[in-house]
């Protein structure tokens, strides 16, 4: 799928005439792949975790947010793919736009596609190839992945919960944090307030 046709559905929702969204994917690292997580005071307050994969971000809204604690699951809800662009995006989207309210960046970085090979965790270091092999998860409703941000570090996976493919009314999945030496027993995103960018925080 071409990269316009995956941002297709993001500009469909959004007037780029009044919103200071991205709508271009022209940051891309040619050597490494980037994460983003947002926190969004929308309708309900949420974190956006947004992984870059073929010039777009796939993305899903958690509402609790991410968990360092591998025994935790977090509902990760998959909403439409963003422009890579989006992963340096903090303000506040107006009134009468989709998604109104206040965003800040709350963690970045890199990540490594992972896949199991004889029941190991390997990950893959060209970007090429990890692509699609999440592309290729994205589809069947798996996929793992090591982080390298300032705040998640380790293995997670993404899960889709039931059903293939996605389909509008069958977006759930779950982000599970796979057991390793940055495993953190009780970890809650939400003692961490600040965007890791500029150390704003959301306003009342």
């Amino acid at each position: 799928m071409a990269k316009d046709d995956k941002l297709a559905k993001y500009r469909s929702m959004r007037s780029k005439d009044k919103t200071p969204e991205p709508f271009t994917s022209k940051t891309a690292n040619p050597a490494a792949l980037s994460f983003v997580i947002q926190k969004h005071k929308a309708t309900a307050l949420h974190y956006d975790f947004r992984l870059e994969v073929n010039g777009a971000m796939p993305s899903w809204a958690v509402p609790k947010g991410p968990s360092l604690d591998s025994s935790v699951k977090r509902l990760a809800m998959q909403t439409e793919d963003h422009p890579i662009d989006y992963q340096h995006f903090e303000g506040e989207i107006p009134e009468g736009q989709y998604g109104v309210g206040q965003v800040i960046i709350w963690d970045k970085g890199t990540y490594i596609p992972e896949m199991d090979v004889n029941g190991k965790r390997v990950q893959i270091d060209d970007k090429k190839t990890g692509e699609k092999i999440m592309e290729e998860g994205i589809k069947k409703g798996e996929i793992k992945f090591f982080l390298n941000g300032k705040r998640l570090k380790g293995s997670f996976a993404l899960v889709k919960t039931k059903g293939f493919p996605p389909t509008k009314k069958d977006n759930a999945w779950l982000l599970i944090k796979h057991k390793d030496k940055y495993t953190k027993a009780g970890y809650d995103a939400k003692k961490f307030t600040t965007s890791v960018v500029s150390n704003r925080s959301l306003k009342p």
